[in-house]
């Protein structure tokens, strides 16, 4: 338990630290924001600071924090450090570097500020690899709430029925303007998201739960090795390529540059918070690794939860929990849909004022989303966290690349380029070693992923010697 507790003062100690650093390096000043110079009512929208980072929390904590950490959770105590450390140095900085980029660039997406600063070629790739995640993050953040609301109302085995009706929910959510439904629904789910976290914090604590304290082993009962898989399987606690799909979509509502750390980065810290309260509830619930992992491949991570929450909390605190489990995947699911609408409407040049240009993007992103949700869950989870990863590398680039081009001190770049080399091993030695790769085992995987980081760096480091001459 108290390696749990060290945790949480480590993320609030990483907040006023180096958050602080990073906001520094980004360097916000007065300029107008996106949000006030551009206006259009649908997706330019200004939004009080409170709201933007309750909209950002539950735009970025899908079902990844808490599926994810529960996953992750099964490698040990290990768990907490990749979930802490790699939010403050890395997915923490990822969202607000994103978020603050799109920001000065009028509010535009992932995909075309990679155009804007790695190229063209860059700015294709990403535009199909973007709204490719963003179709695989929405339909898995339909299939997991389905198979929650289904358990819990008499039609238990009518699943697919709760998958229409929130597909359908996505309609609206995706065409309304911001402020209809997402502007207003958010600060409540946020609200129950976090009164969520804190129950079954409480039920952990105070439950005569026993949390592991941090050991360096893998505890994993199939013997997975933490290198790269936990790096992988935990996404949306410690850092995430979705939230770069999600940041420039609040960039478009933020009144002021000054409250980016706040929106941007505390929220990734907060959903780290998520993370490490489910962590350590799943494993001290079931008692071992071994019991949870078998929990998760007997009941699934929706059954899991559902398990864990009553058997924490009762029925009371129990439906409440869950309800903040629904709104979390559906919440994020909503906003992907959205992130994808605005990454086709900039590549097709299509003003989204009017909503019959809405329309035509919508409806066929989630024609598509419909047919996925036939896939097995498990192997959608799997394609949906390399992409996460993969996404989040690039974008870290996109960031530095962004640092050596626009700042005097071309040596503040690092804070990006570090994290972004690390996942750059993590994304090409998972994709080399796991099942749905080229299955080449750890021989291969670890020295080519080594190779490929080192090589990355290396061309970083001849840019930024380039940068410096230019001075």
């Amino acid at each position: 338990m108290i390696t749990l507790m060290l945790s949480f003062v480590a993320l609030l100690i990483g907040y006023l630290t180096y958050g602080k650093l990073v906001e520094r390096t980004f360097g916000p000043d007065d300029r107008v924001t996106p949000a006030n110079s551009m206006t259009d009512g649908v997706d330019y929208m200004p939004m009080k600071t409170w709201r933007a980072y309750l909209v950002q929390l539950l735009n970025i904590a899908g079902t990844g924090p808490i599926f994810g950490a529960l996953m992750g959770a099964c490698f040990g105590p290990v768990v907490f450090l990749w979930i802490i450390f790699g939010s403050i140095l890395g997915g923490a900085v990822h969202d607000y570097m994103v978020g603050m980029v799109s920001e000065r660039h009028e509010g535009k997406s992932i995909a075309e500020l990679s155009g804007i600063y790695l190229g063209n070629g860059a700015l294709w790739g990403m535009r199909l690899f973007s709204v490719l995640l963003l179709l695989l993050t929405g339909t898995v953040f339909v299939n997991s709430p389905a198979a929650l609301i289904a358990r819990l109302t008499p039609m238990e085995n009518d699943t697919m029925l709760w998958v229409v009706v929130i597909l359908l929910y996505y309609v609206l959510a995706t065409l309304l303007p911001i402020d209809k439904v997402i502007g207003k629904l958010y600060p409540v789910f946020g609200t129950v998201l976090i009164v969520m976290a804190l129950g079954i914090l409480g039920g952990t604590v105070f439950g005569g739960y026993h949390v592991p304290e941090l050991t360096l082993q893998n505890l994993h009962p199939q013997d997975l090795p933490v290198w790269p898989y936990m790096f992988v399987t935990v996404a949306c606690g410690a850092i995430s390529g979705f939230h770069a799909t999600q940041s420039p979509m609040i960039s478009k509502c933020i009144t002021s540059e000054k409250v980016g750390k706040k929106v941007f980065y505390g929220a990734m810290l907060s959903e780290s918070v998520i993370a490490l309260v489910w962590a350590a509830g799943g494993v001290a619930f079931y008692g071992a690794t071994g019991g949870l992992n078998e929990a998760l491949t007997n009941l699934g991570q929706s059954g899991v939860v559902y398990d864990i929450s009553t058997g924490m909390l009762g029925a009371v605190g129990g439906l409440l929990a869950i309800v903040g489990v629904i709104a979390c995947p559906i919440t994020s699911g909503d906003t992907a849909f959205r992130s994808a609408r605005l990454i086709l409407s900039e590549m097709f040049h299509l003003n989204q004022k009017p909503i019959k240009n809405r329309l035509v993007v919508t409806i066929p992103l989630l024609g598509i989303a419909a047919v996925l949700t036939q896939l097995d869950f498990n192997v959608l989870w799997r394609y949906f966290s390399w992409s996460n990863q993969t996404l989040a590398m690039i974008s870290l680039w996109v960031a530095t690349a962004y640092l050596l081009k626009t700042h005097k001190n071309k040596m503040t770049s690092l804070v990006t380029a570090i994290p972004a080399t690390f996942m750059s091993a993590v994304s090409m030695t998972y994709i080399l070693m796991a099942n749905e790769g080229f299955k080449l085992g750890a021989g291969v995987g670890y020295p080519v992923g080594a190779v490929f980081a080192a090589a990355c760096f290396a061309f970083f480091l001849m840019k930024l010697n380039r940068a410096k001459r230019t001075i």
